[in-house]
């Protein structure tokens, strides 16, 4: 009877993470993934963009299994192209938390991703995106962006900077929506109490897995829920100083196959009956398992409570 890997699942952000600054996987990363699946690990994306952001990519990377897409707002199967889950944004709060946060902090540039598999990204004037190869749609007034039902609301400062003006928003905004520091330019706001931990939560539902037996890679403060509710977290040296301090172990950066550093070592180099015991700051399996059983049971409940009072309260979807 085969051995059972040490980590079910194998959860990784793409920006700053996976994938290099041309926004390809290295042969390494690529190698190091197939040796966790010949270890029995599947590998899920947890990506902060919305879906049609990543389908080419996943296309080309052969990728066919689930992936949490949009901050956790969308559980995506990538095999057969069906979008399972999606948790959209009530665009009157969504209007309303602009309104607060442009009240504290003075006007702000704003941007959506649209609900749906080919749900687009429309931006105000004066929005730039800080990711330039990502297609975009321009609007001439911003009411344009509550055209029809999004995922998540994109915000810029022409000032702050992204910590601060996450603070400002964080501040202001309440449970209107939860805010996340996602990337440099990329503040956003999505569904209260839905973010990219909640994402692999349901996807390690649907697949049969204990969310505490993931080892998660990430490199920005919109992270951290996914470590949280992992095994065992790994940082890239690239990242945010929040996920540096809430990570287990700081591997290389994205451009130095960080990942892949990480999976030839717990997977192809040390012996298996030793692989949990590996990482040299790895936390006792149960005290792991706990962490995580109880951060998700308060985390789900407080999201379907609290997008179920957001539904109540709107009159859009």
């Amino acid at each position: 009877m085969p051995i059972p890997p040490a980590y079910a699942l194998v959860a990784t952000d793409l920006d700053g993470t996976l994938l290099r600054h041309d926004d390809t996987v290295s042969p390494r990363s690529r190698a190091a993934l197939a040796l966790a699946a010949a270890a029995g690990a599947l590998h899920l994306v947890v990506t902060g963009r919305p879906v049609p952001g990543i389908r080419n990519l996943l296309a080309e990377l052969d990728y066919r299994g689930l992936a949490v897409c949009g901050q956790g707002t969308q559980l995506y199967d990538a095999g057969t192209g069906r979008m399972l889950h999606a948790a959209t944004l009530d665009r009157d709060l969504a209007d309303t938390a602009l309104g607060k946060i442009e009240a504290q902090v003075g006007p702000v540039f704003a941007a959506v991703d649209q609900d749906g598999p080919e749900g687009r990204t429309l931006i105000e004037p004066g929005y730039r995106m800080p990711h330039p190869a990502l297609p975009a749609q321009r609007t001439g007034h911003r009411d344009e962006l509550w055209a029809t039902p999004i995922v998540k609301v994109l915000v810029r400062h022409p000032e702050l900077t992204d910590d601060a003006l996450a603070a400002a928003a964080r501040a202001v905004v309440g449970d209107l929506a939860t805010v996340t520091l996602s990337g440099p330019g990329t503040v956003e706001l999505q569904p209260y109490g839905v973010d990219k931990g909640t994402g692999l939560a349901l996807a390690a539902e649907a697949l049969g897995v204990d969310p505490a037996a993931t080892i998660a890679f990430g490199d920005m403060p919109n992270d951290l829920p996914t470590f949280r509710r992992s095994g065992y977290g790994v940082a890239m040296a690239n990242a945010h100083p929040d996920l540096r301090a809430a990570a287990d172990e700081v591997t290389t950066s994205n451009g130095d196959d960080g990942v892949a550093v990480v999976l030839e070592r717990v997977f192809g180099r040390v012996p298996r009956n030793d692989i949990r015991a590996a990482p040299e700051r790895r936390q006792p399996a149960e005290a792991a398992r706990t962490r995580s059983q109880n951060y998700m049971h308060t985390h789900i409940v407080q999201a379907r409570t609290a997008i179920a009072r957001n539904r109540s309260r709107g009159t859009q979807p």
